[in-house]
Order: structure tokens, then C-alpha cells, then sequence
């Protein structure tokens, strides 16, 4: 349920109401907004009365939470959630892009990259460093040397990092070298992951599943904030359908649909999405239109020589194109990029 705090109350009244909470057995969020102050109290008590709470000093409303992702949806926060890591704003105004190649390959490749993506305006350096990949016989990843390859790059063209995690044994060694954990589609339901990414300090970029429902996200992000992490972002990367002539179904109805149930971020990954280069530019465009907070995009400066998704990497110069024409559209809906 949700505890509405009266906008005068005194830090005495709140840890009395929080204290009250606890002793029911809640587990309590406090969040604080822009026009008031709540408390998610989490717990399963479908036969609690809340007369309980409302009659404590300091309170102004409860209600009880009827979506099944508490702490993921608007009736716990109604402001967006906005992610401040060092000099990049994710949630505000400003639509921030992710780019780079699906893997690092070399120290020469991901600094030209890396160095294309800055230019361009992209915020965040995006590369595999460990890769989950369909065959056992595809280039799984460079491994520690791939992270500390894309770190130095990011550091030398003042970008952000994020990079995939694929298991629980990663976690620590990724945090060294990354700014924002990635979890990719296939790990969307590792719910062991997710509980231990709810501790970490540390964005957690949660991709959705490869046949997943917009619930089915939510809930996978409520496992992350249902800790110590209140950071997470969402990704719309397509599903998987009966459609054959693109490599998944870019649900773009999904980015206003989770704007009006959650207050968290979510970008669009029109790479994935579509599986083809000549696909990922229209449908970038269409997704800043739909609202999304951001785009993840796979960019390779030899696309046919990538040892991974080389047909859905943009070239150089169409991905100074894309960032040209999304840049024209974000000012057409009131933000920026």
C-alpha cells in the first residue's frame, strides 16, 4: 500500500509511522517527491485494515497499490525516476543514446568506435565483453581484456560504459570496469541475478524478454528494486512472433504503455529489434517519436568483418545520419538529445 505523508510532517512523525509500518510486518520505501513524500509499504496483507495507519499523526492518505509491480509502478512514485551518473541525465528532457559495437574485438576497433560514437553525440559506449550467444561455436567475448578495452576507450572520448552481465560469478569483476549493468533478454526471468543486482550501487539496464509480456518486465524490475537499488532502466528490444521477415517485433505501443504504469526510464533498441541495418533508422526515429527516454544502437566501422550482429550494425556515416534526424524529431516533441 501506499502512505501519503502530510507535506508539514516532522522526521519524529515519519519514523513512527515507518516503525508502525514495520511492526505489521511492511517492508517500507520512502520516497520523496516533488510534491510529497510517500511510503511504498510492501508485504502481502490483502485483509490489513489501513484504518491502522491513516490514524497516525502525519498521515495524509493511504491507499492500497493494485498493480503487482509495487515499487515499479506510478501509484508508488508518481514523478519519473531520474538517473544521474556522472555528466548523463537518463528520465529528464534529454534522449540519451548508447552505441557501439554487439562485441569488443580489439584495442583498435572499439577506440574507433568509440571515438565515432563521441563525435556523433552518443553519451554511453556499448560493447560485449562477455556475449551470450545462440551457438556454442560463435566469439563468445574477449572477457576481462574486452572491459578493460572499453573502459580506456570510454575514459579517452569522455563517455559512460555499460556492458552485458550474464551471471551472478560476473557482478563484481563488471562493476570494476562499468558504469551501468546490462541484462540482457535471455536473462530478463534469471530472478537469482536480479536479486543480486538489487544490491549492488550500480544502474541495472533490464532488457525485455525474448517473449515476454510489458508485466512480465515490470515484475522482473520490481526483483531489482525490491532492495537497495532504485536505478533501473528499461529496454524495449522486440519479441519474438509468428513474423519472419524481421528478426522480432519492435512493440513500440510498449514505451507509452510503461510511462503511464511506471516511473522508470525506458529506451529502445532498434538493433535488435529488427536484425537488418537499412531497418534500424526508421525504426530509431519512431521510437524517439513514441516517447522513448533513450536508444541502444550497435555501430561497427567494418560491419562485414564484426564477429557478431555485423548486419545489424550501422556504418559510420548512417549513424551521423540517424543522429541528425532523431535530433530534429526530439525537438519537435519538446526534448533534446
Amino acid at each position: 500500500m501506499v502512505v501519503v505523508l502530510e507535506k508539514n510532517i516532522t522526521a519524529n512523525q515519519t519514523l513512527n509511522i515507518v516503525k508502525h509500518l514495520e511492526e505489521y510486518g511492511f517492508r517500507v520505501h520512502k520516497t520523496v517527491g516533488v510534491q510529497q513524500t510517500i511510503l511504498a509499504a510492501i508485504g502481502v496483507k490483502p485483509e490489513f485494515d489501513t484504518r491502522k495507519i491513516k490514524i497516525l499523526d502525519g498521515v495524509a492518505e493511504v491507499y492500497r497499490i493494485t498493480e503487482p509491480f509495487k515499487l515499479a509502478s506510478r501509484q508508488a512514485k508518481e514523478d519519473n525516476t531520474i538517473i544521474k551518473i556522472k555528466n548523463v541525465t537518463i528520465g529528464g528532457d534529454e534522449i540519451v543514446v548508447m552505441a557501439g559495437p554487439c562485441a569488443v574485438e580489439s584495442e583498435d576497433q572499439i577506440n574507433k568506435i568509440a571515438e565515432l560514437v563521441s563525435k556523433n553525440g552518443a553519451k554511453i559506449l556499448r560493447g560485449g565483453a562477455f556475449k551470450p550467444r545462440s551457438s556454442p561455436y560463435a566469439f563468445q567475448g574477449l572477457g576481462e581484456e574486452g572491459l578493460k578495452l572499453l573502459k580506456q576507450a570510454a575514459e579517452k572520448y569522455g563517455l559512460l560504459v555499460i556492458t552485458e552481465v550474464m551471471e551472478i560469478g560476473q557482478i563484481e569483476l563488471i562493476g570494476e570496469y562499468t558504469d551501468i549493468y546490462q541484462v540482457g533478454a535471455r536473462n530478463m526471468q534469471n530472478y537469482s541475478l536480479l536479486k543480486e543486482l538489487s544490491k549492488v550501487n550500480k544502474p541495472v539496464f533490464l532488457k525485455r524478454g525474448l517473449s515476454a509480456t510489458i508485466e512480465e518486465m515490470l515484475m522482473s524490475a520490481e526483483y531489482i528494486l525490491s532492495n537497495t537499488n532504485k536505478d533501473v532502466i528499461l529496454c524495449e528490444r522486440g519479441i519474438r512472433t509468428f513474423e519472419t521477415y524481421t528478426r522480432n517485433t519492435f512493440d513500440l505501443s510498449s514505451i507509452p504503455v510503461v510511462h503511464k504504469k511506471s516511473h522508470l526510464p525506458i529506451f529502445a533498441d532498434p538493433s535488435h529489434a529488427t536484425g537488418m541495418r537499412d531497418k534500424v533508422i526508421p525504426m530509431a526515429r519512431a521510437a524517439v517519436a513514441a516517447g522513448a527516454d533513450g536508444l541502444m544502437i550497435e555501430v561497427h566501422h567494418d560491419p562485414d568483418a564484426a564477429l557478431s550482429d555485423g548486419p545489424q550494425a550501422l556504418f559510420p556515416d548512417q549513424f551521423s545520419e540517424m543522429m541528425r534526424q532523431i535530433k530534429l524529431i526530439a525537438e519537435a516533441i519538446g526534448r533534446k538529445i
